[in-house]
């Protein structure tokens, strides 16, 4: 099997950041955005959150039964990063853009119509971007690497993204909006050539466009059938939902609990950098034990430290708070790689059992069931907020407030992440079960050639 060069798997990674920049800045700034800056009351913030991203409902299934039905000279995949790069990354800056009006109603209405279009913008290029990942390389461990790229490249966008918008910004008040567009703007234009690249550096395999187009139910039970893909998609789904509430809370927890935010850029840092270094550690551990062990180990580590965050306040000392930082930063490196690492094996069982591949399918659900759950998990956190005593930008929260943001930065999330581990437990597909797999394929597309 042809392996790929370290200039594809570099193209292939840079991508990410793309969707790095966008999902972590939404993920981190956009709640404190609306209340803070717009003056949308937390309650009703979660309303527009909600709406949008409960669009992911018709919008992601449908894209990924478009992309996998899609025959073109350029693939299947590739032909919706280069017609969707640049109104993704202008509808990204126009979320950042106060309108003239203060009217609660009218505000909610105009967030969230950007986000429902963001969202489908989104999912118009990103869906395509991931499932290409099964589609560049069959190899089981190779596939962990390629994953390890991508996620350099997410966390280093991450990183970009908890530093530089608040050095654009100053500080999330009204009198900052402007700032704010200007920040919006910035990383608008500057998630477009990423996608463009990968467009020019990378090549789909002639095969699977040759395989006949998929229809619509047959998708849809394919991926319930598989059941590695079902075990994957629990696994993604309770890590990055953990994932997305921790983001959603953290400034809140720096503002707030900790009562550093003059140092919000030093402990954003410390978390990433320590995530980056940790990649090939966990591609290591996944190499010489397996992709789920290594996610158990990863995982539960990472837990243990999330619950350790639940002792910090004011007065701890910054050793104790940088050094649980860099332990959280070694449990980020494994979420973001091996739950990703999983998904594209799964792909390989849908073709053996199907004779066609749905990856844009399969990846849309996982997609689609963490934006679900989301949609729910990370609005609730801001009902907890207001439901707290939370008051926007005063110098000292109530006590209930700040027990409320220590759960959602703590325990909740914590509690999704041993849901992941649970699923992995039963995760079925080893790497001897998967190259058992690819070699029933090879015979089976060699007989298809040669008819």
């Amino acid at each position: 099997m042809k392996k790929l060069s370290t200039l594809t798997k570099l193209i292939y990674g840079f991508g990410d950041i793309s969707f790095s920049y966008t999902g972590t800045i939404i993920a981190a700034y956009f709640p404190i955005f609306l209340t803070d800056v717009v003056g949308i009351a937390p309650a009703i913030a979660a309303i527009a959150l909600f709406t949008g991203k409960s669009w992911d409902y018709i919008n992601d299934p449908l894209i990924g039964y478009i992309s996998d039905r899609t025959r073109s000279r350029w693939g299947r995949r590739r032909p919706f990063l280069l017609f969707g790069a640049v109104p993704f990354g202008l509808v990204f800056a126009f979320l950042w853009w106060k309108p003239p009006f203060e009217a609660q109603t009218a505000l909610v209405i105009y967030y969230t119509a950007m986000f429902v279009i963001y969202d489908a913008a989104n999912t118009f290029v990103g869906m395509p971007y991931f499932a290409l990942t099964p589609e560049l390389t069959e190899d089981y461990d190779e596939r962990t690497e390629l994953t390890g790229f991508r996620m350099f490249f997410s966390i280093l966008g991450g990183l970009i993204s908890f530093v530089v918008p608040m050095m654009i910004i100053g500080q999330m008040s009204p009198g900052n909006a402007d700032n704010v567009f200007r920040m919006g703007l910035i990383f608008g234009l500057g998630a477009i050539f990423p996608l463009i690249l990968v467009f020019f550096g990378t090549r789909e395999k002639p095969y699977f466009i040759q395989l006949k187009r998929p229809k619509l139910l047959a998708s849809f039970k394919a991926a319930f059938r598989n059941r590695p893909f079902v075990f994957s998609a629990g696994i993604y789904l309770f890590t990055w939902t953990g994932m997305h509430i921790i983001e959603a809370n953290l400034l809140y927890y720096i503002k707030y609990v900790v009562g550093r935010e003059e140092m919000t850029e030093v402990i954003m840092a410390t978390i990433f950098v320590t995530a980056i270094f940790s990649l090939p550690l966990w591609d290591w551990i996944s190499k010489k034990y397996n992709k789920r062990l290594a996610y158990i180990y990863g995982i539960a580590f990472w837990a243990v430290v999330q619950l350790l965050l639940i002792t910090v306040t004011g007065a701890s000392s910054l050793a104790y708070l940088l050094s649980l930082c860099v332990l959280a930063g070694i449990g980020v490196g494994a979420a973001h790689v091996l739950p990703w690492a999983m998904i594209p094996d799964t792909i390989e069982i849908d073709e053996l059992e199907t004779g066609e591949r749905h990856e844009g399918m399969f990846y849309s659900l996982v997609l689609l069931l963490s934006k679900a759950t989301n949609s729910i998990a990370v609005p609730l956190a801001l009902v907890v907020l207001d439901l707290s005593g939370y008051i926007p930008n005063a110098a000292v929260q109530p006590s209930s407030t700040l027990t409320g943001i220590r759960l959602v930065v703590g325990p909740i999330p914590a509690a999704f992440l041993l849901a992941g581990i649970i699923f992995a437990l039963f995760y079925p597909l080893s790497r001897e079960d998967h190259q058992n797999v690819l070699q029933v394929l090879a015979s089976r597309r060699s007989e298809v050639d040669l008819d």
